[in-house]
């Protein structure tokens, strides 16, 4: 099996779920992680609200969507890139799940209020505002983490 950096898993991962599991040789996860992705991408329509969203057409995305496809979509996307960082990173490596599950519950909020959300008179819509949230998710995972393993290391003094 090919070893690869945590960077660089990841970074397939968010090419396409599944892709960092297919390069590593962990073939049976990679085809589950392809093929969850490409039924709930299909069944929410995601692809197309991303290309409305794009071109300023966010009422479109919204009416085009199918949340309850949809809201699947962060937990199989965080959970298959913390898959890819876990093989990738070094043994011993804890709380690590911490920023990607925090991440996918911020971006499924943002899905779920994104039709009442408006910034500055701006409407980010399903695609935009989901993105927007990932970023305090991954913010507090990523703290929550920090103080863990501060905790864990004056336990052990």
């Amino acid at each position: 099996m090919k070893k690869m950096s945590k960077l660089e898993a990841v970074l397939w991962n968010i090419a396409f779920p599944g892709f960092t599991q297919l390069l590593t040789g962990q073939y049976i996860k990679g085809v589950l992680f392809v093929v969850l992705e490409f039924i709930m991408n299909v069944n929410s329509h995601f692809n197309r609200a991303i290309m409305y969203s794009f071109l300023g057409e966010i009422r479109q995305a919204e009416m085009l969507v199918d949340y309850q496809w949809l809201m699947f979509y962060p937990c199989i996307y965080m959970f298959s890139m913390w898959d890819a960082y876990r093989y990738a990173m070094p043994a011993g490596e804890k709380y690590s799940y911490l920023p990607f599950v925090f991440g996918a519950y911020m971006v499924t909020v943002g899905l779920m209020v994104s039709p009442k959300v408006t910034f500055m008179g701006i409407h980010p819509g399903p695609i935009f505002l989901p993105m927007i949230f990932l970023i305090p998710g991954l913010l507090i995972g990523g703290l929550i983490q920090q103080i863990l393993k501060v905790m864990g290391q004056k336990s052990n003094t």
